[in-house]
């Protein structure tokens, strides 16, 4: 069932757990590049985009192969979500082909259901079990990650497991680096609320069009969300890149505007080799 034969020119970044998960868990968010959209869609150069929302105002058409292209290299189609910034939490193996739900978090615990969340600024949080028995996908953007869906993902993993110490490697995708996402006090208070000590990933921006703003670290709240939920520091793993800071592998909301494109965070079991 598992293809994952990505082409050289679908750029795409893998996370470094090797060691801490099971082989059979496989996971990948992809870049700018390697699609056919074009203009704010796609690369630097205005080609060869592989946008994969068709919300953003890109050509239907386009949406529809880059997303061939992308399902080409996996086990099967990913299992969209319309995401609403909200908590809401599905089993993607009960979804019915061509169903998109409202929601901003996904996970499986049936090998060959691709997972998927799309961002361009928002933190992508992929979750894995450390024995294998089950993925997550979770969609961050400040709003869901200052309700909780970080928790509640782990708790609905845990759940779902019937295991209330399961153990679980995390893997943060590229987001606005903590430099450039100037923020009010609303979005601190938001944090306050379900966050332990929120306000140590918040400082003040002294200088610029956004002085007097905070400037908050998404991979931090993250990091603070899962310790509260007993996830080892040693088991989150962070690529560390910002898609605000580098136009030439990433879009960016803020940095772009509402016409840009959006990448896909994906995870997946793979199924077992038939003998």
């Amino acid at each position: 069932m598992a293809k994952n034969q990505f082409k050289p020119e679908l750029d795409r970044i893998v996370p470094e757990w090797s060691g801490v998960v099971p082989a059979a868990v496989a996971a990948c968010f992809t870049c700018r590049s390697g699609g056919v959209s074009s203009g704010p869609y796609g690369t630097l150069e205005g080609i060869m985009g592989l946008n994969l929302a068709d919300h953003v105002g890109d050509a239907a058409a386009c949406v529809r192969m880059n997303r061939s292209i992308l399902t080409q290299c996996l086990p099967a189609e990913p299992k969209w979500l319309r995401q609403v910034h909200g908590t809401t939490i599905v089993n993607a193996a009960e979804l019915a082909a061509g169903v998109v739900p409202e929601a901003d978090a996904s996970f499986t615990t049936r090998p060959g259901v691709v997972l998927c969340v799309m961002t361009a600024d928002c933190l992508p949080v992929l979750i894995a079990e450390k024995r294998g028995r089950a993925v997550a996908a979770v969609h961050a953007g400040w709003r869901s990650l200052a309700a909780g869906i970080v928790q509640k993902t782990v708790e609905r993993l845990r759940a779902e497991l019937n295991d209330p110490v399961a153990e679980f490697a995390v893997w943060f995708g590229p987001r606005i680096g903590a430099e450039d996402f100037a923020v009010g006090d609303d979005v601190l208070e938001a944090m306050r609320e379900t966050i332990p000590g929120a306000d140590a990933h918040f400082c003040e921006n002294t200088k610029g069009a956004h002085e007097g703003k905070w400037l908050a670290d998404l991979g931090g709240l993250a990091r603070a969300a899962l310790a509260a939920e007993g996830v080892a520091e040693a088991d989150i793993f962070d690529c560390a890149l910002s898609t605000y800071a580098d136009a030439a592998r990433f879009w960016s909301f803020r940095r772009d505007g509402e016409r840009t494109g959006r990448h896909a965070a994906l995870i997946w079991l793979d199924a077992p080799e038939a003998a």
